[in-house]
């Protein structure tokens, strides 16, 4: 099989860990047979720079003509001066709005080898949790109106959080499909005691629950979420909300696994066309040293097999040889807890693919 990637490898670390994850998929195509052509476009900061601005029309238009799309990071404090409009940060709501990508999967897991870099209390971690969080990605107040005007007090700046039924209705399926594949549970996050849209949202989840009679639902209020997650992150499976409570929930789920550095993201719309990326930043701190932890950007790879192309037994390779380097005690500086050297981002992608 044959499959056009385009690459937005975007600032900072991204470069060099888009660049493992090419090296992996690369590695997998020679395993099993399939070709990958990989494109690179200019995106975020660095399309600041080139461009003056962060998402030129060229990157929207290849690729919308690719198969699928892997982004590293973009951002950084060389463009935080810089009006709302042109930050690097608008680049993705952008991609993710001209390719219709509604949904973002953020699975947080507990890897066996990473449990004692689990914040938590052995005794809260267990034998460890494994959390599928549905996003909602081009809703919400995010994409809603804001701008500024007059208050009472003075000059103001609003941003406005709206939902319609049919945008809750397609997140909540898709939530419930995951968890049809999985242990059967949906948890709806919401703030329905103060918010309208929110009120929207959880009648509209009931309604599509109807559909799923072999699902579990329930509600769960956002502020008794963050506490739960941190309490008893045993007890979810898949979690489903909007835009915002998902953006920072998947933070706090992330710090959770012990590195933000392992955990990867799917966005996906109607089509087989997806974007995939790390949940991390372009961290500028570490740019350019070669020391990032490119497990997050290899499992997002991975999710792109799986969700995008259909090659599951690739991804399970993938994930597969992630797992036996975490095993083995492999580590890069993020997770090196004990003694050992901490391994930089080429040598870490070398051990993965001699374990493919």
């Amino acid at each position: 099989m044959k499959y056009r990637i385009s690459l937005l490898k975007g600032d900072g670390i991204g470069p060099e860990i888009v660049d493992s994850a090419v090296r992996v998929l690369e590695a997998v195509g020679g395993k099993f047979g399939h070709e990958f052509t990989f494109t690179p476009y200019i995106i975020g900061g660095a399309a600041i720079d080139k461009y003056g601005v962060p998402l030129p029309d060229e990157t929207v238009a290849g690729c919308l003509d690719s198969d699928s799309v892997l982004l590293g990071a973009v951002g950084g404090p060389k463009w935080d001066n810089l009006s709302g409009e042109l930050r690097p940060e608008k680049a993705l709501l952008g991609i993710r709005a001209a390719l219709g990508l509604y949904t973002n999967l953020r699975p947080a897991k507990l890897y066996p080898a990473l449990k004692g870099d689990c914040p938590l209390r052995a005794d809260i971690v267990g034998s460890g949790f494994d959390i599928m969080i549905v996003r909602e990605l081009i809703g919400g107040i995010y994409f809603g109106e804001r701008g500024y005007r007059e208050g009472k007090f003075g000059h103001e700046a609003f941003d406005t959080e709206c939902y319609s039924e049919f945008e809750i209705d397609r997140i909540a399926r898709v939530a419930f499909e995951t968890a049809r594949k999985r242990r059967g549970k949906v948890t709806s996050i919401d703030k329905a005691n103060v918010l309208e849209s929110s009120r929207l949202w959880r009648k509209t989840v009931h309604e599509t629950a109807k559909e799923y009679p072999d699902v579990v639902c329930e509600d769960m209020l956002v502020d008794n979420a963050a506490m739960q997650l941190v309490r008893n992150p045993r007890q979810f499976d898949v979690v489903v909300t909007s835009n915002m409570f998902g953006d920072i929930l998947s933070d706090e789920a992330s710090q959770l696994t012990g590195s933000i550095g392992m955990l990867p993201s799917a966005s996906l719309g109607d089509t087989t066309r997806g974007m995939y990326e790390p949940i991390h930043g372009s961290a500028p701190d570490i740019a350019g040293k070669g020391i990032a932890n490119p497990i997050a950007t290899i499992l997002s790879a991975a999710m792109m097999l799986r969700y995008s192309f259909s090659l599951a037994k690739e991804a399970d390779a993938i994930e597969s040889a992630v797992d036996t380097a975490l095993n083995d005690g492999l580590r890069t500086a993020d997770i090196l807890h004990e003694e050992g050297r901490a391994l930089t981002t080429a040598e870490m992608t070398d051990e993965i693919i001699a374990r493919l």
